[in-house]
């Protein structure tokens, strides 16, 4: 009976050392490319396309590459905020004997105040006496500018003062605060408490406005007592005014 190869175990090594020179011999031939490699998928994918065409996956991938991140940078809030200068589409407010009106020092130190908070990138809107636009009007903060008559003749200094109801009273002291320092600092004139009026408290303007919108009014000087500053260093007066605001509304001394 003759034996097959696979219980001779003579033939079965002589096998095994076939394979082995085979083996040797394709690994000698591979780096010269003229043994192919096909890869063999080991996942779940398959390697074959439907009738039975071989599918070469490539041995090798791309090196992923980082996708850059930008980094977000908020666009920085504009302060908005509103001054009123006093009488101004109105009347004339306090008239001194030789005919100073105080509205025209009221729209001057206004204007200059304007001006040098939209300088600094600011919204700012100029207001009337009874601006229509006060209905409501929704701000950072809003600041009534005026001066005071010359029936007192020699008394100097300014005030401010805030909503007697005030909606946000802590928000309102903080801005009457801010003013009130940074005022006295630039113009060197004493803060004058006993001459705040009823009518300074009940001012029309921070009662029409939004109640979340800061206000106060602010009575620059005496048209007697401080003529000189008021009429003629005007752009103090209102840089002290522009540096409460800025006070206020960035945190800011200067």
């Amino acid at each position: 009976m003759k034996k097959s190869a696979e219980s001779d175990p003579w033939a079965m090594g002589l096998t095994m050392r076939a394979l082995v020179l085979v083996a040797v011999f394709a690994a000698l031939l591979v780096p010269a490319g003229l043994v192919p490699i096909v890869a063999v998928a080991t996942g779940t994918e398959g390697v074959a396309e439907p009738g039975g065409s071989l599918v070469v996956i490539p041995l090798s991938t791309a090196t992923p590459v980082a996708t850059p991140v930008t980094e977000f940078t908020p666009t920085p809030t504009v302060p908005r905020v509103g001054i009123i200068a006093g009488h101004t589409g109105s009347d004339s407010g306090a008239v001194c004997d030789d005919g100073l009106q105080e509205v025209t020092i009221n729209t001057d130190v206004a204007r200059q105040v304007v001006t040098m908070l939209t300088a600094r990138g600011w919204l700012v809107t100029q207001l009337e006496e009874f601006d229509s636009r006060l209905t409501g009007y929704q701000a950072d903060a809003l600041v009534s500018i005026h001066a005071d008559s010359c029936t007192l003749v020699d008394r100097s200094g300014f005030k401010v003062a805030r909503a007697e109801l005030s909606s946000i009273p802590d928000a309102e002291d903080r801005l009457i605060g801010c003013l009130s320092r940074l005022y006295a600092e630039r113009t060197g004139l004493p803060f004058d408490p006993f001459t705040i009026t009823y009518d300074m408290r009940r001012y029309h303007a921070l009662y029409e406005i939004d109640p979340n919108t800061p206000a106060a009014i602010i009575e620059i000087g005496f048209m007697s007592g401080d003529r000189e500053l008021l009429t003629e260093r005007s752009e103090i007066v209102a840089r002290g005014i522009a540096d409460g605001l800025v006070c206020f509304i960035e945190g800011e001394s200067r």
